[in-house]
């Protein structure tokens, strides 16, 4: 080896005719790669399955798409809402009377129907407090009795002239005072039995009891506050929501033409249909710190599925029109604000502005821009321009 090749000037020129090499490779492959593309190559030298693979042909080639047609279609409008389940009815079930819990009459969780025996008080207070009563009754009665023979006499002595007036005037004084007696005896026999009544506590509706809130052997008051336990009436069961005040004109214009707008439950995923029932009222004003209106709907729930204080999506049916749609997935939206890509028979696309109305889940209502019959793009619509070929995979 030379002593000029192993210098680093020699290493220099070395590295430099390699890059020069490399780059001229590079330019005659481009310069090939191009005249074969751009139809320098005789045809017959490309192969088969090349040719027609021009700059442009990318372009031109045509967009699979899936298309529907525009129709006249029966949509719902429909007002969706979060709701929670409430009780139709529930009672806090309290004695009336003081005295020691002598025993309870349910299990808690079980189903109850108005007017079973919930819990037994000690009666034995109350039992003597209504034998006095119905004594003194008694007793006055007979005094009465006695009075109204002594009044007769008077009458029939007067009429002899054998006695004054005033004594058959204080005879008859003290008949009515007897008689007055009795009817104050009645209503202390009525309170007492009232109050002894009372001893047995029954179930005010019907409904589910919760968990008891007291022990047998406990004294119980009329003060308590929690109660015994609390009943809630599920069979029909309730759910209230709330409505923003500018769709409160279509519902409350539906109630007074007498309709009855149907209202379906479903679950937190607004996926599962729970039940189905019908708006039963609404409040009297609109709450002016969230500007929302309370309804409430009314469920049969036999098979018990809602429960009290949970959480559902509620939608609101409040009136149904025929009018011209689209499938949702057709309708885009851009800077000239709604429109869809329509197909005409040479398979081509134009862009079509159009007004969009109500949207009812998977169509939307076409108010202006359609007509009945037009074929729009409804999967494909991303690879589109306006005037671009297609391929018409299917047509629902």
């Amino acid at each position: 080896m030379s002593l000029h090749e192993t210098s680093p000037a020699g290493r220099r020129r070395r590295r430099w005719l390699g890059w020069l090499i490399v780059l001229c490779g590079v330019a005659a492959a481009t310069w090939w790669f191009m005249g074969a593309r751009d139809g320098s190559a005789p045809a017959s030298s490309a192969p088969t399955a090349m040719r027609g693979f021009g700059p442009g042909s990318f372009r031109a080639m045509p967009v699979p798409v899936r298309l529907a047609t525009a129709q006249e279609r029966e949509l719902r409008h429909t007002l969706r809402a979060i709701g929670t389940v409430t009780a139709f009815n529930t009672v806090v079930v309290r004695s009336r009377v003081s005295g020691e819990l002598l025993q309870l009459h349910f299990e808690e969780g079980q189903t109850v129907q108005a007017g079973d025996l919930l819990a037994q008080i000690d009666p034995r207070e109350y039992q003597v407090a209504l034998d006095q009563a119905l004594g003194q009754q008694q007793q006055n009665e007979a005094q009465l009795q006695s009075a109204r023979k002594d009044l007769e006499r008077y009458r029939l002595l007067f009429r002899q002239n054998s006695i004054a007036r005033q004594q058959v005037e204080q005879q008859e004084a003290l008949v009515k005072q007897l008689e007055g007696a009795r009817v104050s005896d009645q209503a202390a026999v009525d309170s007492a039995g009232l109050q002894l009544s009372y001893t047995r506590i029954t179930a005010p509706i019907s409904g589910r009891v919760g968990l008891r809130k007291v022990d047998q052997g406990n004294i119980v008051t009329p003060s308590d506050a929690e109660g015994l336990v609390t009943i809630t009436q599920t069979r029909p069961i309730s759910v209230e929501f709330t409505l923003p005040q500018a769709d409160a004109a279509d519902v409350l214009a539906q109630l007074r033409n007498g309709k009855r707008l149907e209202a379906v439950l479903y679950d937190q995923n607004d996926i599962q249909e729970l039940a189905r029932g019908e708006l039963m009222s609404v409040d009297n004003q609109i709450d002016v710190a969230t500007g929302t209106l309370r309804l409430k709907a009314r469920f049969e729930n036999d098979d018990e599925r809602l429960f009290p204080n949970q959480f559902v999506n509620l939608h609101l049916l409040v009136s149904s029109e025929s009018m011209l749609a689209v499938p949702t997935a057709a309708v885009q939206v851009g800077s000239i604000g709604s429109f869809v890509y329509v197909a005409d028979d040479s398979n081509t696309v134009r862009i079509q502005r159009i007004v969009a109305g109500r949207v009812d889940g998977a169509w939307t209502a076409v108010q202006e821009g359609l007509e009945q019959g037009d074929r729009v793009v409804v999967e494909g619509t991303d690879r589109l321009r306006d005037g671009g070929a297609i391929d018409v995979v299917s047509i629902d």
